[in-house]
C-alpha cells in the first residue's frame, strides 16, 4: 500500500495561492516540517525521517538509531537541535514518543504508555503535547520533554487529537469530534477554557499556527466522505486558513491527499509559505 502512490512535495504561497512542486517521489512520503533556517524540510517515509534540501533538491536520511518505524507525527524542537518522533516500538507495535538530536543519535523514550501520538512542542522547549489513548478514550496530554508524569488536558467523548502550541505558548490548538463533526478548537495551555473555533459542515483536522501567530492552517474533508473521527489517505481535501483570533476561513489549496498531507506544522519561518504533500495513485 505504501508504494501504490506517487508523492508530490509542494509549497504554496499563502498570499497568492501559487503552488510550487519541489519534488516527486515514486513511493509514500508524509508530513513535512520546515526547519527554522528555511533550508530544509523534514519528512517521514517508510519508517525513517529524511531532510530535504530546498537548495539542491536532495534528500538525506536522518540517523534515528533503533527508531525505524516512525509515523507522520514528528516535531522539531524550537531551537531545531532535536526532533521528537512517534515510533512504533518492536515489542507491541504501538506508538510511543522518543526524542533525539537532529544530527542523529539513539532516541530517548519519553512516553512509556502507548499509544501516544506526538503533535506539539512548547515554545520554551520544556513540554510535549500529544494525543493518547488511555482506558479506551483518546484525549490530549502533555509531558515534560525529559519524561515523567503526563497531564491529561481534555476529557470529552470521542476523539481529541492534533494538539499544537501557539507561538507565544499561551494556547494549545487541537481538533475534536465532541460536537458531532471534527472541528478545530483552542484551549489555554493548562487545558482550561476549551473554545470551538470552526463551525462549518466539514471535518477539520490538524490546526497549525503560523510562526507570527496570525494565521491557522488546517485540512478538511467533506462531510460524508469520511467518518468524523477518521482522517484517511487518498481523498479530495482542502487546506484552509483562518485568523488565529477566529472568524471566516478561506480555502488555500484543493488537492488529493489527506493522511500524510499536513499532519504536522509545515509553515515556513517567515509565515509566507506552507509545505505539504499531495498524492497521485499509480495506474
Amino acid at each position: 500500500m505504501k508504494r501504490n502512490v506517487i508523492s508530490i512535495l509542494e509549497s504554496v504561497d499563502v498570499r497568492s495561492g501559487e503552488r510550487s512542486v519541489l519534488a516527486e517521489f515514486d513511493y509514500l512520503i508524509e508530513a513535512p516540517n520546515w526547519t527554522r533556517d528555511g533550508k530544509h524540510l523534514i519528512y517521514n517515509s517508510l519508517g525513517r525521517l529524511y531532510a530535504f534540501d530546498l537548495g539542491t533538491g536532495e534528500s538525506t536520511v536522518i540517523d534515528s538509531g533503533f527508531a525505524m518505524q516512525c509515523n507522520n507525527d514528528h516535531v522539531l524542537s524550537p531551537d531545531n537541535s532535536h526532533v521528537a518522533v512517534s515510533h512504533h516500538t518492536y515489542e507491541d507495535g504501538q506508538s510511543r514518543i522518543y526524542v533525539f538530536p537532529l544530527e542523529g543519535c539513539n532516541p530517548v523514550l519519553i512516553t512509556p504508555m502507548a499509544p501516544s501520538y506526538l503533535h506539539g512542542w512548547s515554545p520554551d522547549g520544556a513540554t510535549l503535547a500529544y494525543c493518547a489513548e488511555r482506558n479506551g478514550q483518546y484525549d490530549i496530554y502533555t509531558i515534560p520533554v525529559t519524561g515523567g508524569i503526563e497531564t491529561q488536558l481534555t476529557d470529552s467523548d470521542g476523539l481529541n487529537d492534533g494538539p499544537e502550541y501557539s507561538p507565544d505558548g499561551k494556547h494549545i490548538w487541537f481538533n475534536s469530534v465532541r460536537t458531532g463533526l471534527m472541528q478545530i478548537w483552542r484551549m489555554n495551555a493548562d487545558g482550561s477554557e476549551q473554545l470551538q473555533m470552526t463551525f462549518d459542515e466539514s471535518n477539520s483536522w490538524f490546526p497549525h499556527v503560523s510562526p507570527d501567530g496570525e494565521t491557522v492552517a488546517y485540512i478538511t474533508y467533506r462531510k460524508g466522505d469520511v467518518a468524523p473521527g477518521d482522517h484517511p489517505a487518498n481523498k479530495d481535501v482542502e487546506i484552509r486558513l483562518m485568523p488565529s483570533s477566529g472568524g471566516e476561513f478561506r480555502t488555500l489549496v484543493k488537492l488529493f491527499g489527506g493522511q500524510g498531507t499536513i499532519n504536522v506544522n509545515s509553515w515556513s519561518p517567515d509565515s509566507g509559505r506552507l509545505a505539504f504533500v499531495s498524492y497521485r495513485l499509480k495506474e
